[in-house]
């Protein structure tokens, strides 16, 4: 018998598995995006259905600084990780031990905030205690969601499907279990533990692709990480305005947060179709060939998404009352008035985001500029809109405003990278001899 009989090579341990085809892991990518948001959506769904009004906003705030928190992790870690070449077993490893370590750091100090506000507030039932929850949780719930792009480093979207869909068959009946009016406190925990066997099966499966890696959490502590950058676009483009609704419900008007945030939930199907744009968007886009095709795509899809916004917008608005309340429950009146707005928003967003997606594939370093001055300029329109009207319906139409003038402001820059092409350069006259 020889050699190659006794160890067949497709036998060896130390041969990886095999890369998945490019259409079914494009495939495992969406429908993993499309169950994260559902998870969510639900969340938020349900919460509003057994909360009071004032429950809800309260969940809405602590669900919020989660959200902020989450991004920073996607930012600084995630959007970092899936550039990794080379050893990816090793970056997968130590990305999820620094998301373990700093997570645990942050839910300390949210846990002592919200134990420091329940004991001087003398309520438990409040924000105090559903940050004292959160605090404690935190670990659980950003682990668990990083998991996510140390699976897409690794090329196993669908690894990642599997958690993420386990988390949503965990967190849906564990909230609908809870009594009608639970305290904020309680729907935050309870979240937050369904996501323990998720968390588990994650860890499970990541195992065999990081067994014998070491982590080294070096390069996170350096400057020039590569995250630092990630961090500052997420701050101005996405944090910016979401600490500004919680800065509005902490010194302002804590309902508005949960109005907001009902709205936010009922358009988050055309979130995922957003998310899935900016996904997969570049690769198809650098397939065509030229500016020119690049920005006609990317202008008609902006139409189409543009218009299923105020579809989107016009059915939700159409939605008898008692529809909405099985929906949102309390929180559906004051989000039922939103409506109008928030369709508003989400339909120039379809414009903008292929707007940024096509400045994305064209010229990357352009997208910057717009996601700075805009991002900041509709926290100003939102903040204006609530103070001149006293209300959350300013709120939402001033976000409206803002995300039109990035819309505007994203074409209008590409617009003039198509005049520059179209510009001949200038000859350089030839100075003859003497």
């Amino acid at each position: 018998m020889t050699a190659a009989e006794e160890e067949p090579p497709y036998e060896k341990p130390s041969d990886p598995p095999r890369t998945p085809r490019r259409s079914v892991a494009a495939l495992a990518s969406v429908l993993d995006q499309a169950a994260s948001s559902l998870t969510n959506i639900a969340v938020l769904v349900i919460a509003a259905r057994v909360s009071t009004v004032h429950g809800f906003a309260t969940f809405s705030m602590v669900y919020l600084t989660f959200t902020v928190l989450l991004g920073l992790n996607m930012a600084y870690v995630g959007q970092a990780v899936v550039l990794t070449r080379g050893d990816t077993g090793a970056a997968c490893r130590s990305a999820i031990t620094f998301t373990s370590l700093a997570s645990c750091i942050v839910g300390v100090l949210l846990a002592t905030v919200g134990a420091v506000t329940g004991a001087v507030t003398g309520g438990w039932a409040g924000p105090g205690g559903a940050f004292l929850a959160l605090g404690l949780v935190l670990p659980l719930v950003l682990v668990q969601d990083g998991l996510r792009y140390a699976f897409s480093t690794l090329r196993r979207p669908g690894l990642a499907l599997a958690a993420d869909t386990l988390r949503l068959v965990c967190v849906v009946p564990a909230l609908l279990l809870q009594p009608r009016h639970a305290a904020p406190g309680l729907l935050v925990a309870v979240w937050g533990v369904s996501a323990a066997p998720a968390l588990l099966l994650g860890l499970r499966l990541l195992w065999p692709h990081v067994r014998g890696s070491r982590a080294d959490l070096r390069p996170y502590v350096r400057r020039g990480h590569l995250g630092q950058r990630f961090v500052v676009e997420f701050a101005v483009g996405n944090a910016s305005s979401q600490l500004a609704v919680l800065g509005l419900g902490l010194f302002a008007a804590p309902l508005a947060v949960g109005a907001l945030r009902g709205a936010t939930t009922l358009f988050g199907p055309l979130n995922v179709l957003f998310n899935s744009v900016n996904a997969f968007g570049p690769p198809l886009l650098n397939r065509l060939g030229g500016r020119r095709a690049t920005t006609r795509a990317t202008a008609l899809l902006g139409l189409v998404l543009s218009a299923v916004g105020l579809a989107w917008g016009l059915v939700l608005y159409a939605l008898p009352d008692h529809v909405g309340r099985q929906l949102l429950g309390d929180t559906w009146q004051l989000t039922a008035t939103l409506l109008p707005a928030s369709g508003a928003q989400y339909a120039v967003m379809g414009l903008g985001t292929c707007a940024l997606v096509t400045l994305r594939v064209l010229r990357p370093r352009a997208t910057l500029s717009v996601q700075v001055v805009f991002s900041l300029l509709a926290v100003v329109l939102m903040l204006a809109g609530y103070l001149l009207t006293g209300s959350a319906l300013g709120a939402a139409w001033g976000l409206a405003a803002g995300s039109a003038l990035k819309a505007v402001a994203a074409w209008t820059r590409v617009a003039r990278l198509r005049v520059e092409e179209a510009t001949p350069t200038a000859a350089v006259p030839v100075v003859p001899a003497n």
